[in-house]
């Protein structure tokens, strides 16, 4: 269907005439006449939020802007046969401007709603938005509409109807029943009750929560009880934990696309999307009774705040969108974790209105305390919408919310193959694959470059320090390079292995034990598309990550190197980096082969050790890429930024190259020499492709990674497993997981005199005790979690 070629200005004229003859153009929301509206009046308030004042500095540029860019769209509207607005012809291959132009339609209806815009209640303003939705829908986007293509699904099923929907929200009073008939009746055509059917194409986890909403939303606007109710009983299915595929997991990962971490993308619109249908529907007859609901609020704490560090989301789960230049900013803040760990703050306030007393205190205090952290994008430099920041101002302000510090732990994920390490100063994660989780995410044309970041990357922030990923560093880092993994320097192409999952190594070993406090971390290692094979074990502690490799190898032709850390300085960084002792020259391109390095120190940043002295490679240099060498949505800007690279080289086609370091993050240099100098602080138990295991005796920390059956000081065990012993006093506590998630039972051998079980989980069967201690391990189902035992020591 097409709409005739007429003006823009007889266009608008013939469709406002009749806005006007109905009696729609009315600036103030009518009052709710029934349920429907009730709950249509929250939807708005939602939209447009509480508590603004245009005078006030953080809203009044803001709302200028939005009626600026709102007076934009409007100028630039020229009605056509085939467009609303030219640069967004209806024809495209994959439906963008039908959302686009429903997204500056929305834009032009928050600038009619909102004070402050200069546009607010502007009669002409809200006639051409009624005219554009009008078009739109005699256009392309109706219920005659027929997708020419399957690219089209997510602008027809998700985008486009979430946009229209939130316009006619916003613009209610100005809308004639005929129009919000038609508009109902294209959501349907696009979007019907049986998108939500199981097994429906897309219709999981996250974009299922996204169809509830749409179809709920639908129902309100429409005052249909059988849509609204549709759309909340089809929640129930993406509720509950799930075992495999995409979902949440019992030990806090999100996994989307099935292979990818994705807490920070699709996990926060999936928490989004439960929390705006709870904020409008509860009280309601509508209410959401699912008792699993309450699985959404745990998330909160289980699998998005212990990825928050100060205000910023960390890129480990937030799979392709690290990719993606957050515009209309500085290019220091173009990296966007801020602004999605704002965006998971906002969801998460949402929520919080369903929550009970108890869990608002929490996540209030949660809030406030990143907010308060956050010096790198504080909130008047968020890029969040009006009603968003409305809310976390609120919070931000409130003096009864008492603020929460950082915890510090330690937390292994092992369902999406990620470890959290937080200290009081600082925090670390890594990003790990195996068979169960990509090497990377690419799709669409996105994250062209992430090759190695589920290589064992480590990515760590100080709390001075929050803008390392933020300011340019995926498209200015050497995408070889990334810091913490093991890789061959082999030549790899855009994308390569291919997208949404496919590129995975054929490995299982992935994981580890956690006490809470520490972690013994490993990964089985294979390079994409490469040869490359070898062991990498992660151990972290109060202030160090002690970091072995071993079984090192690769026949690719090409150099292997493990990437003992990349920096990115920012554009003009001159930071000092000192090995033993002595300052290295901060001259741009200087390079150096340090042979015998014992200890490092970057200022600013922290402290490297190398025990007994080990040969390192250092850089300082100027890199420069631009956001579309990573992203083909991105800018063809150039960034320059300034690094430096300490690496290990281990030559062209190694075998069985092993490595031992120390990272100390925030540590001074007179800290990170003490702890070269002294020899007694770790004691390596094991390097090889067999097992990898260390020994802190000041800290009665025993650790063994077994990647195969065998026996290392104390410890034996029959199978793949991670083995962690803490020791205080006369008390000893052993954990172990299978982290292959492959091998059902294992026979774990201590071998220490045991007077007595203290405690035990379920899964854990002591065989017998007194000079050693013999225990059977069920990790069948477990999926790598840590099981643990408590005893006394003889």
């Amino acid at each position: 269907m097409t709409t005739p070629s007429w003006s823009r200005r007889s266009f608008l004229s013939t469709v406002a005439g009749t806005a006007l003859a109905a009696g729609v153009l009315g600036t103030t929301p009518a009052l709710a006449a029934d349920a429907y509206d009730t709950i249509r009046l929250k939807w708005r308030e939602l939209l447009l939020g509480t508590g603004i004042s245009a005078s006030d500095p953080l809203f009044s540029g803001r709302l200028s802007d939005l009626g600026t860019q709102a007076a934009s769209f409007r100028s630039s509207m020229a009605p056509s046969a085939s467009s609303l607005w030219p640069d967004l012809p209806y024809s495209s291959p994959a439906g963008d401007p039908v959302t686009g132009s429903y997204n500056r339609l929305r834009t032009m209806a928050l600038a009619h709603a909102q004070p402050g815009t200069g546009l607010t209640g502007n009669a002409s303003l809200a006639a051409d938005i009624v005219a554009g939705l009008q078009h739109v829908h005699d256009g392309v986007y109706n219920a005659s509409f027929t997708l020419p293509n399957l690219n089209w699904w997510w602008n027809a099923q998700i985008g486009a109807p979430t946009y229209l929907l939130e316009t006619c929200a916003v613009m209610y009073d100005h809308l004639s029943a005929t129009q919000i008939t038609q508009f109902c009746a294209a959501v349907d055509h696009f979007v019907p009750d049986s998108q939500l059917d199981i097994g429906a194409p897309h219709s999981d986890s996250a974009n299922r929560v996204d169809f509830c909403k749409t179809i709920a939303l639908r129902g309100i606007l429409g005052k249909n009880s059988a849509k609204i109710a549709t759309a909340r009983d089809g929640l129930s299915p993406a509720l509950p934990l799930v075992t495999s595929g995409d979902g949440f997991y019992r030990d806090g990962s999100y996994v989307f696309h099935s292979y990818h971490p994705y807490a920070a993308s699709y996990g926060n619109a999936f928490l989004g999307g439960i929390a705006y249908l709870c904020a409008l529907l509860d009280g309601s007859a509508w209410e959401i009774t699912d008792p699993n609901k309450q699985l959404v609020f745990d998330a909160v704490e289980q699998s998005f705040s212990p990825f928050v560090y100060s205000g910023v989301i960390m890129d480990s789960v937030s799979g392709r969108a690290c990719s993606r230049e957050l515009t209309g900013v500085d290019a220091s803040r173009s990296g966007g974790d801020h602004a999605r760990g704002q965006g998971i703050m906002a969801s998460i306030s949402t929520l919080a209105m369903g929550a009970s007393a108890a869990e608002r205190a929490r996540w209030h205090g949660l809030i406030k305390g990143w907010l308060q952290r956050d010096y790198y994008v504080p909130l008047q430099d968020t890029v969040l919408s009006v009603p968003s920041l409305s809310r976390l101002n609120a919070i931000r302000n409130d003096s009864a919310v008492t603020a929460v510090a950082e915890p510090v732990g330690n937390r292994v994920f092992g369902s999406m193959d990620r470890a959290v390490h937080r200290r009081p100063t600082w925090a670390a994660c890594l990003s790990m694959s195996s068979t169960r989780i990509a090497f990377y995410a690419f799709g669409n044309q996105e994250n062209k470059r992430g090759w190695h970041t589920g290589s064992g990357m480590i990515s760590w922030w100080r709390d001075v320090t929050l803008g390392q990923y933020t300011d340019a560093f995926w498209p200015t880092v050497d995408p070889y390079r990334m810091p913490g993994t093991t890789v061959s320097k082999k030549t790899l192409a855009d994308g390569a292995g291919g997208d949404f999952g496919a590129p995975r190594p054929t490995s299982t070993w992935a994981g580890g034990t956690s006490d809470g406090t520490y972690g013994a971390l490993g990964m089985d290692v294979r390079g994409l598309q490469s040869t490359l094979t070898g062991r990498k074990s992660w151990f972290f502690f109060d202030d160090a990550i002690v970091c072995l490799g071993a079984g090192i190898g690769c026949a690719d032709g090409a150099g292997v190197e493990t990437i003992v850390e990349n920096r990115n300085l920012g554009p003009t960084g001159g930071h000092s980096l000192t090995v033993d002792g002595v300052g290295m020259p901060t001259t741009l391109g200087w390079s150096a082969t340090l042979t015998g390095a014992r200890w490092a120190h970057l200022a600013a940043f922290g402290g490297y050790v190398f025990p007994g002295g080990s040969t390192v490679k250092a850089l300082r240099q100027e890199r420069t890429g631009a956001w579309r060498d990573i992203n083909a949505n991105g800018s063809t800007t150039p960034l320059t930024r300034r690094y430096v690279t300490m690496w290990l080289d281990h030559g062209t086609d190694p075998s069985a190259a092993a490595y031992t370091y120390l990272m100390m993050p925030g540590a001074d240099s007179t800290t990170t020499a003490a702890r070269a100098a002294d020899t007694t602080w770790l004691s390596l138990l094991a390097n090889s492709s067999a097992q990898q295991g260390i020994r802190v005796p000041s800290l009665g920390f025993t650790a063994v990674n077994f990647y195969s059956a065998g026996t290392v000081g104390t410890l034996t065990s029959t199978g793949a497993a991670s083995v962690m012993v803490r020791e205080n006093g006369t008390t000893a506590t052993i954990l172990v997981s299978n982290p292959t998630q492959t091998v059902g039972s294992l026979d774990i051998t201590v071998n220490r005199a045991v007077t007595a079980v203290v405690s035990k989980d379920p899964t854990v069967t002591v065989l017998s005790t007194g000079s050693s201690l013999q225990l059977r391990v069920n990790t069948a189902g477990q999926a790598g979690a840590t099981q643990r035992i408590t005893v006394t020591l003889g």
